[in-house]
């Protein structure tokens, strides 16, 4: 072959090579067109349905916001319809209805409109099976087409009401977290509680106020769960028991339901001026009241016996409990107390009163803050936040400015007026929207025929044996009124719905509901019957005590209406708070406030240094005596005042129209003041007066 042959036949063979592959070219060309077409259109499909995904998103987001913002508005416009009906029925002197009673009508109200005239806005998505699983988790990662979603636990469901799960929206947004009453509405109710507290009527009855709240409060719980656990045994017996009750259930219930709430009857007695003792004593009890109840409910819950069955009795676990009880008593009760002394010494050593907007904030956030460290530390912070606002008015309260003492006063008067309303409206609407009521007319019927039972079985035989150490004696009228008074409210409520997760729990919310609307519309509702039933006094001033006897020789404190009342205080004061009384005025006080003696004449001299540095300005300064509704163990030469016959002789010379003077004299007594108070009291048969430096006897027979 020649070499042009050879050149022809070589791009010869290219060509004819090529040439197939060239006639498919356009083919292919035309299968990559549609290729791309195909992913460049599934691409957009994607697009649009990850937009169309934000949109429902943002969408449901925007109305969650709108359901939030009516369920809120709805408790307003019942907060403000009550406080509107409160002052028509003070305008009209209705006393039959108390304002709590007036908020839990509205929420029945409003309860029913939501429940029966709200269609439902949601549909009810298919249950999914995790068979596998032994328990329920609290938070559940679920993967959806490659897309993770969080849900969190709502509670367990029965299977007979699998079908009724609350598909209306707007009920779920009026159906709050329990957590919500108990961190966010609880802390101020209590807090005023121990900040208004009336120190001078509280310690002279403290005594029966401590047993009335320990013993009676544990002896209440004890009957009325042992006779609710009959109650269930009666249930099982007739078929009535569909899931499992245990016997520290029935405690626990018991432990709950007795928190007395008398708000009712506290207030008409206010209204009314009612006998400034049996306020005290109603009111004492139902602030320490419930400050046991919920430690001693927390002790049962930590009852746990040995061995496989966990609800039998065990020696070991039941002094477990009681050691329980005792350590988060004194350890809330300590740490309440703490947080009142830290806010003390720093209002007291800060010039925080140049500006009452820092002082009065700093206060609110101290107070508040030791529910939550109580509720942290593992404590309880009902029991921390009530002894927190008795040591913040014994102490704190001396250091804050005139604008700080009211702004306070009238900050946690009004967060108590609304929280305690709120959480009464909120019961109305329970009634209704709450999906998991367990109605047993025999549980309930029990229950009612407990309280009455536990009640009496503590107020009487604790009434007899305090009557017999007591100087002034707890009358029948009296006891029958504060049997009749044990109202149940916000508290047994609060601590009822805490926990719904159970069968158990479940009866006993409702149950504790309908003791609520019993308790307030029926019992408050005859409170003004019963005080004139029961010819309990009436128009008293609750600062003021009953008048003297008519002896013809009196001893006063003071030169007004005051007077009277600080010795009496005196006189009957419990022996605890009098031995307690002489530290408090000699070491706590100058230390912690602006008030009582220097520290520099209290403490020894080698604490001289020391002395000086914690001891205000202001005690010097001061030329004052010391005037405070608690301090009625102080008599000065300026205070002492001896009426006799028509003649008053005062201390310091002074002496009004028609009536005889003289000065008292004398060297200075070294007896400290609760010494002064054991003497007159151990020598009031001989009608002797002390004072500092002189003691004078006067006869009581009329020389004219």
């Amino acid at each position: 072959m020649e070499p042009g042959d050879a050149a022809r036949s070589g791009p010869g063979r290219v060509v004819r090579a090529l040439l197939p592959r060239l006639l498919l070219l356009p083919l292919l060309l035309s299968r990559g067109l549609r290729a791309a077409a195909s992913v460049s259109s599934s691409g957009a499909v994607a697009e649009d349905s990850s937009a169309m995904e934000e949109l429902a998103t943002e969408k449901e987001a925007e109305e969650s916001h709108r359901q939030d913002s009516v369920s809120l508005l709805t408790f307003i416009l019942l907060l403000t319809l009550t406080i509107l009906t409160i002052w028509l029925f003070k305008h009209r002197r209705v006393r039959f209805l108390h304002e709590t009673g007036l908020a839990m009508i509205y929420g029945l109200i409003v309860g029913v409109i939501l429940r029966y005239g709200t269609p439902a806005t949601s549909g009810h998505d298919k249950s999914l099976s995790c068979t596998q699983e032994d328990r329920a988790f609290s938070t559940l990662l679920v993967n959806v087409s490659g897309k993770f979603f969080e849900y969190t636990l709502k509670g367990e469901i029965s299977p007979g009401k699998i079908n009724s799960v609350e598909q209306n929206d707007m009920l779920r947004k009026v159906t709050f977290d329990p957590e919500v009453f108990f961190n966010i509405l609880l802390p101020p109710i209590i807090f005023h509680a121990g900040y208004s507290l009336k120190k001078r009527h509280f310690f002279r009855n403290l005594g029966s106020i401590l047993a009335y709240a320990f013993l009676g409060t544990a002896v209440s719980c004890f009957i009325i769960g042992n006779l609710m656990y009959g109650v269930v045994k009666l249930m099982k017996i007739v078929g009535q028991l569909s899931d499992k009750f245990y016997y520290t259930d029935c405690l626990f219930f018991g432990a709950i339901i007795s928190a007395t709430d008398p708000v009712t009857v506290l207030a008409i007695f206010n209204e009314l001026h009612a006998d400034v003792d049996l306020y005290a004593l109603l009111f004492g009890e139902s602030v320490l009241n419930d400050a046991v109840a919920i430690v001693l409910s927390s002790s049962i819950v930590a009852y746990q016996p040995a061995g496989l069955n966990t609800h039998a009795f065990d020696a070991a676990a039941f002094f477990k409990s009681v050691g329980i009880f005792l350590g988060i008593f004194s350890g809330s009760f300590t740490m309440g107390a703490v947080t009142g002394v830290v806010t003390a010494l720093v209002t007291k050593f800060t010039k925080l009163h140049c500006f009452p907007l820092l002082e009065t904030a700093l206060f609110f956030l101290m107070s508040w803050s030791t529910f939550l460290l109580a509720e942290a530390c593992g404590f309880t912070g009902v029991v921390a936040v009530l002894f927190c606002g008795i040591t913040q008015a014994h102490y704190t309260y001396n250091n804050l400015s005139v604008e700080s003492r009211s702004r306070t006063k009238q900050l946690f008067e009004v967060l108590h007026f609304l929280a305690e309303n709120f959480i009464f409206s909120y019961m109305g609407l329970a009634l209704f929207t709450f999906q998991k009521h367990v109605f047993s007319p025999i549980f309930i019927v029990g229950a009612f025929v407990a309280i009455f039972l536990g009640r009496a079985a503590h107020i009487y035989p604790l009434s007899f044996f305090l009557n017999l150490g007591r100087r002034h004696k707890i009358g029948w009228n009296f006891q029958h009124m504060m049997m009749f008074s044990g109202l149940r409210g916000a508290m047994a409520f609060t601590l009822a719905i805490r926990d719904t997760a159970s069968y158990a729990r479940q009866m006993m919310f409702t149950t504790t509901l309908l003791i609520v609307f019993f308790t307030v519309w029926i019992i408050g509702g005859g409170t003004t019957p019963m005080l004139s039933w029961l010819n309990i006094r009436v128009g008293v001033d609750p600062d003021q005590d009953p008048p003297p006897n008519n002896d013809s020789f009196q001893v006063l404190q003071g030169d007004g209406p005051d007077s009277a009342r600080g010795n009496r205080t005196k006189q009957e004061s419990a022996w605890i708070f009098r031995l307690w009384y002489s530290f408090d005025h000699n070491y706590l006080k100058p230390i912690l406030t602006h008030s009582g003696p220097p520290l520099t004449s209290t403490l020894p001299a080698w604490c001289g240094l020391l002395a000086r540095c914690l001891t205000s300005p202001q005690v010097y300064d001061n030329q004052e005596p010391l005037r405070e509704e608690d301090s009625d163990f102080i008599l000065t030469e300026g205070d002492l005042t001896l009426t006799y016959g028509d003649s008053t002789v005062t201390a310091n010379g002074s002496s009004g129209s028609h009536t005889a003077s003289t000065s008292l004299e004398g060297g200075r007594r070294t007896k400290s003041s609760s010494e002064e108070v054991l003497e007159r009291d151990l020598g009031m048969e001989d009608q002797k007066v002390s004072s500092r430096g002189t003691r004078l006897v006067f006869p009581l027979e009329d020389n004219a």
